[in-house]
């Protein structure tokens, strides 16, 4: 019997999509845009640090790590590096959550999160 030619599959097939670069919803000194979340960001940190982590399916003690942002922005495609990250919430950690939260909500509302 002759036997039937298979072709080998070397390389599979992949879907590619170019992601549009994205951006942060609100600056990271905006805190007027939103007086709730800069109240809880103000007064109940620790409030709010878990609610982005809960928004996030993550751990309530991770909502203000580097990490989160980083992963955060990179699920967005807004531009920055783990040094920018870093540095936001090194430097100014309320600003920093208060503005992933704002972003988050915002997202949110837009049906985009």
């Amino acid at each position: 019997l002759p036997m039937a030619s298979q072709t080998v599959i070397t390389v599979q097939p992949q879907f590619s999509a170019v992601q549009q670069p994205g951006e942060w919803q609100t600056g990271l000194l905006d805190c007027c845009s939103d007086c709730g979340v800069c109240l809880c960001g103000t007064f109940c940190f620790l409030c709010l640090t878990c609610q982005v982590a809960g928004d996030m399916d993550e751990c309530c003690l991770c909502g203000s790590s580097v990490a989160m942002r980083t992963l955060y922005r990179t699920k967005y495609n807004i531009p920055g590096s783990i040094l920018q990250d870093c540095c936001s919430i090194w430097c100014c950690t309320p600003c920093a959550l208060c503005q992933l939260k704002r972003d988050i909500n915002r997202r949110r509302a837009m049906a985009i999160f």
